[in-house]
């Protein structure tokens, strides 16, 4: 959930935390949540661990301070907008607020170093850049920190970064690259903790992109011990404001309605007809060194006998309408209120859950179609009772020997993909191209 949408479901946006500042300033101390949260809600992050100077795959990094986005609350989420043409460290009196376009250096409280990227490939996204903190180890690799502020959701050109409800982008002045969450979780090495990187080819709004001062106070400690002292300090909440269940409601109901849609592609994304075939897989885990994986796949006798039981439903309906429209009815009164029944549960059920994606104009993926699924699937056993009584009720047993085969099969497919769905046993490279039934699915082989 979002950080705004979040103060709204724990008391409203008035909730915000006793005695913080709303104005980001020069010298602010921040906490940074990204706007994605995905797969968990998690806070720019840095600690007194670098990069390896090589990675599994033999990649060489900069060996610079890691950079991650963490998942919980932690005294290193705390970093602190510097001036870049300035040594303080501290808000002056009056504060001066940070706009849209500064620029900003960002220093890590715990550790006095610099956010920096810089032209290395990331650890689990070659494509984009290696996110640091900057460490001077006297080699032909200056220091590249400095960081355009841009407010996606402004309402000015000069509007002020604000605590909570601004959502900024960090630009890198010198590769206009864009901070940016992959989402991609770090070996053992970075502690599990997700891949925080440098995107250049980011266009338009995307969520991964977008940062918001979640706990935000002022500095007053120049001298670094102090100033651990000073990050210790809990921020206090005011629960002294509570807003009614309704008004969080429809204050949450808003954000995802005003929710910015998502211009750019993803690897695994994929379109509401694609789905229906099973055209698509989504991989969410490769080992390290082997070819273990996990992926959602569906089970593709189940989703084709999915899809058959609804044509036969809609075939069926059609059919019993039209009879019954010249006063012929080929099953009792109480069959038909039945029939009818379950298609405004089931069928309409799918439609609904179905049906509105193809007018969303976001990046969707195979697991947006499950709820709809699920409907299909609930409807499969009333049309094989239905056809059972009523339309091929003299082959009862061969039905049953039908049945059965399915069922059968069902549990045979499960069994060979169970490896793909749990990570284990691990197969071989030839098992897993045995698996490949169709040819849009992406299935990841590792070539030693």
């Amino acid at each position: 959930m979002f950080p705004c949408a979040t103060a709204c479901v724990q008391g409203g946006l008035s909730r915000i935390t006793q005695g913080q500042p709303l104005e980001v300033a020069y010298g602010s101390q921040v906490t940074l949540r990204n706007v994605l949260s995905k797969p968990l809600p998690c806070w720019l992050h840095s600690h007194k661990t670098n990069y390896p100077i090589r990675y599994e795959n033999g990649r060489g990094s900069s060996h610079q301070q890691q950079v991650t986005c963490y998942p919980f609350k932690d005294i290193n989420n705390w970093w602190i907008v510097k001036d870049p043409g300035k040594q303080e460290l501290v808000v002056s009196s009056p504060p001066r607020p940070v706009r849209h376009g500064d620029t900003v250096q960002l220093l890590h409280g715990m550790t006095s170093r610099l956010l920096n990227t810089h032209d290395v490939a990331a650890p689990m996204s070659p494509h984009s850049q290696e996110v640091s903190c900057y460490i001077d180890f006297n080699i032909s690799m200056p220091a590249q920190n400095l960081w355009r502020v841009e407010i996606v959701n402004r309402e000015s050109e000069r509007e002020i970064w604000k605590t909570i409800l601004s959502e900024v982008r960090l630009v890198h002045v010198n590769t206009t690259a864009v901070l940016k969450l992959s989402g991609a979780s770090l070996p053992d090495w970075g502690f599990r903790q997700l891949e925080v990187v440098g995107n250049k080819i980011s266009k338009g709004y995307h969520q991964s992109t977008a940062w918001t001062v979640e706990e935000h106070r002022y500095g007053r400690s120049q001298e670094q011990k102090e100033r651990e002292l000073e990050l210790h300090t809990p921020t206090q909440i005011d629960v002294s404001r509570n807003l009614s269940f309704m008004s969080r409601f429809m204050e949450l109901q808003w954000k995802m309605l005003t929710l910015k849609s998502e211009e750019s592609e993803h690897k695994y994304s994929s379109s509401p007809l694609e789905w229906i075939t099973l055209d698509t897989n989504i991989a969410y885990w490769l080992h390290s060194s082997s070819n273990a994986q996990i992926h959602l796949m569906g089970n593709i006798v189940t989703w084709s006998s999915a899809n058959l039981g609804l044509a036969v439903f809609v075939l069926l309906f059609l059919w019993y309408l039209l009879r019954r429209r010249r006063s012929i009815e080929d099953i009792p009164e109480a069959s038909w209120c039945q029939w009818v029944l379950a298609g405004a549960v089931c069928a309409g059920g799918w439609a609904v859950n179905y049906l509105p994606f193809f007018l969303m104009e976001k990046t969707l993926f195979l697991y947006h179609y499950l709820p709809a699924l699920t409907f299909k699937i609930l409807l499969l056993p009333i049309v094989l009772q239905h056809v059972h009584d009523h339309v091929l009720s003299s082959w009862s047993h061969v039905l049953g020997g039908v049945l059965l085969a399915w069922l059968s099969s069902v549990f045979l497919v499960y069994r060979v993909y169970s490896p793909l769905t749990y990570g284990q046993p691990v197969l071989s490279t030839a098992e897993l191209g045995t698996l490949r039934w169709r040819d849009s699915w992406d299935i990841l082989i590792r070539h030693h």
